[in-house]
């Protein structure tokens, strides 16, 4: 009995300790990137008109720039409500395969589901490239509270920046401002790149660039989501077909991905 407690003491300070590590995240580059965008957002916030605890209540509750940037927008103009509602919920859909994508990483069927309910909370571009980079090599049972330090760590840090960013608006121009919001799609393209290991890693990467401007023109709120089925889908034939080509033209069956 006393070294089953033993035991059980000893997994809670793992976890503890992995959901401390994942919270140190925030003081890295990807808070740091992530809390620079949210003071673009905070500042433009405020030239909307947005009280700060509007700011920040929409920032701790989408946690998604793009759709909190076209919500201020459409706020600003006098849009109707109802119309950025939906506007939001369309260029909320690009998260959905992210969801689908790293769900699995969070410790499969022995980590709970309330707790996976609050973790996917989390997932937007940064804590997504954050999780898929740890959660591998991370310990099956440790992956939910890793990834809950890192969540909890990046909206910290966006509700710290937006805070800022709300500060010093009478500081910052309005294209300062808007260039803040552009480092955490960089950083997104950056990490891409260095992680790209496979042909069908590079393939994705330009396919997705070229068709990203055409889906945005034809189809408004779904064009990441298009670009990121049609785009990864072709680079996965084409990397495949290359491999078994490339297989029969060594004398050899080709092997399947």
């Amino acid at each position: 009995m006393h070294e089953e407690d033993n035991g059980k003491v000893g997994d809670a300070r793992s976890a503890a300790g992995m959901f401390l590590s994942g919270l140190a995240v925030s003081l890295s580059i990807p808070g740091v990137i992530l809390f620079a965008s949210a003071g673009g957002f905070g500042a433009l916030a405020r030239d909307a008109g947005l009280s700060i605890g509007n700011a920040l209540l929409m920032m701790g509750v989408l946690f998604a720039l793009p759709a909190q940037v076209v919500m201020v927008d459409q706020l600003a103009r006098g849009g109707a409500f109802l119309g950025a509602v939906l506007a939001v919920a369309l260029i909320g859909i690009r998260l959905l395969p992210m969801t689908v994508v790293i769900v699995p990483f969070l410790g499969g069927s022995k980590a709970s589901l309330p707790g996976k309910a609050v973790a996917v909370h989390a997932v937007a571009i940064t804590g997504w490239i954050e999780g898929l980079r740890r959660l591998p090599d991370t310990p099956e049972n440790l992956r939910l509270p890793h990834f809950c330090g890192i969540g909890s760590g990046l909206i910290a840090a966006a509700l710290a920046g937006t805070a800022a960013g709300y500060i010093a608006a009478g500081q910052l121009s309005g294209p300062l401002a808007a260039a803040l919001l552009f480092l955490t799609p960089i950083y997104f393209m950056l990490a891409l790149l260095a992680t790209a290991a496979q042909p069908s890693d590079w393939l994705a990467i330009v396919i997705g660039a070229v068709l990203g401007p055409i889906a945005y023109w034809l189809a408004p709120g779904f064009d990441l989501l298009l670009t990121g089925l049609i785009g990864g889908s072709a680079a996965h034939i084409l990397a495949r077909n290359w491999r078994i080509k490339r297989g029969a033209g060594l004398g050899g069956p080709g092997r399947r991905p």
